[in-house]
């Protein structure tokens, strides 16, 4: 019987290549939140995926860019950390684009890490095969990478060949959680995180860049049947709030709805979600703020 490999791997790429939608495809169901939004994830995000094979350890890390707040030098610091403990470095990049100036900032990094590193590109669903051919020349020609994957996070085409390239290059090893676990983060975590996605998907300029959430009362009644959740959506201007209340409370109701619908299919239990908005000015340059809400480089 052959030994199980497991280890741990950081996804890294500038924001909004699809690091979150190739999470959530490999471990098989949601637990980073997505979309189209540069810079959404903004803590690392655990997935962690069981096979017959044996175990790995997804870091879904923040979108690696020029940090213009405190909030943006935490989010480059923790993806930079990440890539120093992992096993094995995947940079995901989009091939639906020409190789912009981010993606060669980023790969400086990977390349300073000196580990080995698989080159995923994303979104091929969109792209010409002439043009992909000749961005996966355009990177072999600026590094040395274990192997090069065209993918789809989106359609899930070739996500297989991907899974079976990080098996290979793990070393042997026991399981670091259960089989049935897909992240280790608190509920809290999560919930939090599926309010704010809805954030990002309702609004836009700058009201969803200027959010965090922070979950007040989380509380399971009637033997786990039913979820009470009490949350707190934190802006920084006035302004930004009127807005994410919305005419007549339409905007937040509109948010709670759909954050609630993902709640109950995620966690499989009625909820009953009571959200409210507060401004915290300049939270994203105040460091004691960003400690309370969980942005650290650890």
């Amino acid at each position: 019987m052959s030994e199980k490999k497991s280890g741990f791997v950081a996804l890294i790429g500038r924001p909004n290549v699809g690091k979150s939608t190739l999470i959530n495809r490999l471990v098989g169901q949601k637990i980073a939140i997505m979309s189209d939004k540069p810079q959404t994830t903004r803590n690392r995000i655990h997935g962690i995926l069981t096979r017959e094979a044996g175990q790995i350890v997804f870091l879904d890390t923040p979108g690696i860019h020029q940090p213009h707040h405190r909030l943006g030098e935490y989010m480059v610091d923790i993806a930079e950390n990440s890539m120093r403990e992992v096993d094995l470095i995947v940079m995901v990049v989009d091939a639906s684009q020409s190789m912009r100036e981010g993606d060669s900032y980023v790969l400086d990094r990977v390349k300073n890490m000196h580990k080995n590193v698989v080159l995923v590109l994303n979104k091929i669903d969109a792209v010409a095969k002439e043009k992909l051919l000749a961005q996966i020349e355009a990177y072999r020609s600026l590094a040395t990478f274990v192997d090069i994957i065209p993918i789809s996070a989106r359609t899930g085409e070739q996500v297989d060949v991907l899974e079976r390239v990080i098996f290979d290059q793990l070393p042997e090893g026991p399981f670091y959680y259960p089989p049935d676990v897909v992240t280790d983060h608190p509920e809290q975590f999560i919930i939090a995180e599926l309010i704010r996605e809805k954030v990002l998907l309702l609004t836009h300029e700058e009201v969803p860049h200027s959010v965090a959430v922070g979950i007040e009362q989380l509380e399971y009644r009637g033997d786990r049947e039913t979820l009470y959740v009490n949350a707190v959506i934190y802006t920084e201007r006035d302004s930004q709030k009127g807005i994410l209340i919305g005419k007549g409370g339409d905007m937040l109701k509109r948010v709670g709805t759909m954050a609630r619908q993902d709640i109950e299919t995620i966690f499989g239990s009625k909820a009953f979600l009571e959200l409210w908005v507060r401004v915290k000015k300049d939270w994203r340059n105040r460091e004691p703020m960003l400690r309370s809400f969980g942005f650290d480089k650890e």
